[in-house]
């Protein structure tokens, strides 16, 4: 077993706890995205914002979507049949993140101020590229390991980005 000098602040894999961070964030926006998606408000381009009651069952998910006057276009419910199929929040998705205009007086406004739950955006939603964003997770834990690693004397350096093509040449003989 490796001995591990603790961090200035005593947390000694402080990194480990960033990279779970970056990763459960992750999750959240993708199970956002893959559970909205089995949703007729996906594909609507009328739905502007869908709010979410995770609150009042724990073994479903009520869905109420909205237009952009705040008025209720329509409801559906998602089952939570598995832990990993609750719809909790979502700071990237939420309205109160990405500033979407809930109309003063509306029934959307209504359930913002009753905060029984929260409000997705969706066009921010369908504009989630996952792809992109595993990528950068990707990214941004090998990162986050990496300040461990230098901090434990693990590492004394590294290389980002793609490497060299290899040289074809390079390794052969002429008879």
């Amino acid at each position: 077993m490796t001995d591990h000098p603790p961090t200035p602040n005593g947390d000694e894999f402080a990194g480990f706890a960033e990279a779970k961070r970056l990763l459960s964030s992750h999750h959240g926006r993708a199970r956002t995205l893959e559970r909205l998606a089995t949703t007729d408000f996906f594909d609507d381009e009328a739905v502007v914002a869908v709010h979410v009651d995770n609150i009042a069952r724990a073994d479903r998910v009520f869905l109420t979507a909205f237009d952009a006057e705040g008025h209720q276009v329509g409801s559906d419910v998602l089952y939570t049949d598995e832990p990993g199929q609750h719809l909790d929040l979502t700071p990237e998705f939420d309205h109160l993140v990405t500033g979407l205009d809930v109309p003063a007086g509306s029934e959307l406004a209504a359930l913002a101020d009753a905060e029984d739950g929260w409000i997705i955006d969706m066009e921010v939603l369908r504009g989630y590229d996952p792809v992109a964003d595993r990528r950068g997770t990707q990214k941004a834990m090998v990162l986050a390991h990496l300040a461990d690693m230098l901090d434990a004397g693990e590492a004394r350096g590294f290389l980002l980005g793609s490497p060299e093509p290899p040289d074809e040449d390079q390794g052969t003989r002429d008879p």
